[in-house]
């Protein structure tokens, strides 16, 4: 069924019997990873774009080689690559730099009810701050309603998840750009592709939207570390959203002039050893083929979501097409922190609660579920381990 094992590649994973599936939340670090990041702290550990000696002109080199591999990766241009911290402070970044430079009260943002917490958040901050309008594309069983996008002349932008955490769903980012810019070529789009840049070939030209968002630590990647993809002339019309070292071209007592992006969001130290880390992250998955990757997981996520389904004591909540490897539940004879207790105990490891998708969970009625999520290092062990799990739970708690 799987095309690969790469199991051995992941140090936490490599000679340990754990199922972990929470890969959705923070996935594990193979060894070209962890072994990249020890190089520049062995090896030539400096701050970078400040000092002309071999650590730091070295250290900088390998910092910019992997904005390169990033830029690369999305197939974006290498000044239109931001680093942040993680996805939500690239939306905040969003919000906060164009949104307040651009927006009016009165005017609308558009999000969905799938949305994780971090693309609803600092929308709301904005809307509390100049008076914006949200508005939401509804959720109809486990995908968007596209019969009922409510544009108007007053929707400035959208902004949406490729995949959603919480059910794996993949949303017709393409389709979806397409008839915002059939309304109006002028509302700006920002993806959240925090999932979707783990599970797929993802190219921002190709996409059409104005931003594309992903964060490291999803990427097989370090903390720390995320990225914001924009349209060169967007970023560098927007003000900037720190101050500080590295943004700036002069500053006197009265006055400051600013670098081009991406400096100019960049303020103070960055995570130097993390975007490296990330860089041979993206090296490795690179290494290994999207054709190879997609087939992998394909196989895995059907096998995961048809034997969870085929169970009489499950409520599946993803779902059946259009669905990366995350398949959500909750069990009609156990609660789901219950269950997740006795998984550990069987060494599976699974997310329970609301994924940071709380309006979301009302929808579906719930107040959280079980979620399993796979990534390039699952195996049919992982699914067997979890099938296990789920009969000893539900026979200790019914």
């Amino acid at each position: 069924m799987a095309l690969f094992n790469r199991r051995a590649d992941f140090p936490a994973l490599a000679g340990n019997q754990i199922a972990f599936l929470d890969s959705a939340a923070s996935a594990q670090k193979p060894r070209a990873v962890v072994d990249a990041m020890l190089t520049v702290m062995e090896g030539h550990y400096a701050n970078i774009h400040r000092g002309l000696y071999k650590f730091s002109n070295e250290t900088t080199a390998a910092f910019e080689a992997a904005r390169g591999k990033i830029a690369k990766f999305i197939g974006a241009p290498v000044d239109e690559v931001v680093f942040t911290h993680n996805s939500t402070e690239s939306i905040n970044l969003v919000a906060q730099s164009w949104g307040r430079a651009n927006l009016k009260p009165g005017d609308e943002v558009l999000l969905t009810e799938m949305e994780h917490h971090a693309n609803l958040v600092p929308w709301h901050l904005l809307r509390d701050q100049i008076g914006i309008v949200i508005k939401y594309i509804p959720v109809l069983d486990g995908a968007l309603d596209l019969s009922n996008i409510p544009l108007s002349e007053n929707t400035k932008i959208v902004s949406f998840t490729h995949i959603s955490n919480a059910l794996g769903t993949i949303n017709p980012a393409k389709d979806i750009i397409g008839r915002v810019r059939a309304y109006n070529p002028d509302i700006k789009i920002l993806v959240d592709g925090s999932q979707s840049a783990v599970h797929m070939k993802i190219d921002v030209r190709d996409l059409g939207a104005d931003f594309f968002v992903f964060t490291g630590h999803k990427l097989y990647g370090p903390t720390g570390v995320g990225v914001l993809w924009g349209k060169r002339d967007i970023l560098n019309a927007m003000p900037p959203y720190q101050g500080g070292g590295d943004m700036i071209e002069t500053v006197s007592l009265d006055h400051v002039t600013y670098k081009s992006a991406p400096a100019r969001f960049e303020a103070g130290t960055p995570a130097i050893v993390e975007v490296i880390g990330l860089g041979a992250a993206v090296d490795y998955v690179t290494s290994l083929g999207w054709d190879a990757i997609a087939a992998h997981e394909k196989a895995l996520s059907d096998t995961l979501y048809k034997r969870l389904s085929a169970r009489g004591d499950l409520k599946i909540h993803s779902p059946a097409q259009n669905r990366a490897g995350i398949v959500s539940f909750t069990c009609h004879k156990a609660d789901m922190a219950d269950l997740a207790m006795i998984l550990d105990q069987c060494n599976v490891a699974v997310r329970v609660g609301h994924h940071c998708c709380q309006p979301l969970m009302g929808k579906l009625g719930v107040t959280g579920t079980v979620r399993a999520s796979l990534a390039l290092y699952s195996t049919p062990d992982d699914i067997n381990a979890l099938e296990a799990g789920l009969d000893k739970a539900v026979k200790m708690l019914s």
